[in-house]
């Protein structure tokens, strides 16, 4: 309860959008490069930089780690190979904030009814 207050507040606090132009301009860019033989051989490898799953290059798509919408790059250094899974599941976060979720959510109390060592 108190980490998902903590989580939502952060989240407010540090969330300020990026300017329209810039995401235009990085989507623009993340189109060229798509187009690159770079791109091309990162997806060819298959795997999704989330999950570590296997997947066929249709069927991965470009991530930003530092999301477009949060002033991320498109670039090298910024664009991952995703499942859609994964990177529909991330949205707009970052990793560290993904991070967080994932602490706040493994952090609540479990219902007793649902501990099955109690039964014997």
């Amino acid at each position: 309860m108190v980490l998902d207050l903590v989580y939502n507040r952060a989240m407010d606090y540090f969330f300020s959008p990026a300017s329209p132009e810039h995401q235009k301009r990085e989507k623009a860019k993340a189109r060229e490069l798509r187009a690159s033989q770079w791109w091309k051989q990162e997806l060819g490898k298959g795997l999704c930089y989330h999950c570590g799953g296997r997947f066929k290059p249709a069927d991965l798509t470009m991530d930003h780690l530092i999301p477009i919408a949060r002033g991320g790059k498109s670039n090298k250094n910024n664009c991952v190979p995703s499942c859609k899974d994964c990177n529909t599941k991330k949205g707009y976060k970052t990793r560290a904030e993904m991070a967080l979720e994932e602490l706040s959510q493994n952090a609540k109390p479990q219902d007793p009814a649902d501990d099955d060592s109690s039964e014997e």
